[in-house]
C-alpha cells in the first residue's frame, strides 16, 4: 500500500471520529467566541434559560476550566518525575467535570447519555451545578468569582471556605468574575447579551 493511500485513509478515519475539541481563535474576545462557534452560543442561552446562570458566568468558568477545549483532561502524573501514574484528576471535556460529580448529574437529570465533551451537555451541567449552589449556598448565579469558588472547591469545601487556604485560587477566581465582566460588556457591545 502507498504511503499517499495510507495517509488519506488515516485521513478520512480522523475526520470521522469526534468533534472539533480545538479552542476558537479568540479567547479574550467573547463576540468572536460566539461567531466562530455559534453552537457555543446557542447552548449557553439553553442553559441561561434553563437554569439561570448568565452567559459570560459560563463563558469564563469554560475559558478557565478547559479554555473552550472539549476533550481537556488534566496533565499526567509522575513517579519519580519519569513514570506515568495517572492523571490528577478524572476532570474532563469542556466543564472538566469530574466523574463522581458527572454520575450525579447524570442521575440527577435523567440524561444518562449525557457527555462530558458535548458542549450543550457541559454547559447544561455548569447550569445545574451552579442552580444547586445557588439554592445550597445562596450564591448569586451573576457572581462568577464566588460560583467558581464552589465549583472548583465543591460546595462543602466552599461552606468550610477551604479556598481561604488556597490564595491562588481565590485569585484565579478573581480572575473568572473580572473575564464574565469583560465578557458581559463585550456581548452587550456586539448585541449578543
Amino acid at each position: 500500500m502507498s504511503r499517499l493511500l495510507k495517509l488519506a485513509i488515516v485521513g478520512l478515519v480522523a475526520s470521522c471520529g469526534g468533534g472539533n475539541y480545538s479552542a476558537p481563535r479568540q479567547l479574550d474576545n467573547a463576540c468572536a467566541i460566539v461567531a466562530e462557534r455559534p453552537a457555543y452560543f446557542r447552548a449557553m442561552k439553553a442553559t441561561e434559560r434553563k437554569w439561570g446562570v448568565p452567559v459570560p458566568v459560563q463563558m469564563a468558568t469554560l475559558y478557565q476550566e478547559s479554555k473552550f477545549i472539549g476533550d481537556a483532561r488534566t496533565p499526567h502524573q509522575y513517579a519519580l518525575g519519569v513514570i506515568p501514574i495517572g492523571r490528577q484528576s478524572s476532570a474532563f471535556g469542556y466543564s472538566q467535570a469530574l466523574d463522581g460529580t458527572w454520575e450525579e448529574y447524570q442521575k440527577a437529570t435523567g440524561n444518562r447519555r449525557a457527555q462530558r465533551d458535548n458542549i450543550r451537555h457541559a454547559t447544561d451541567f455548569m447550569g445545574w451545578y451552579m442552580h444547586n449552589s445557588t439554592r445550597s449556598l445562596g450564591i448569586s448565579k451573576a457572581d462568577a468569582g464566588a460560583q467558581y469558588l464552589a465549583y472548583h472547591e465543591g460546595r462543602s469545601g466552599f461552606a468550610r471556605q477551604s479556598y481561604l487556604n488556597k490564595p491562588w485560587l481565590v485569585r484565579v477566581a478573581n480572575d473568572v468574575g473580572q473575564r464574565a465582566q469583560m465578557y458581559r460588556s463585550q456581548l452587550v457591545a456586539c448585541r449578543r447579551a
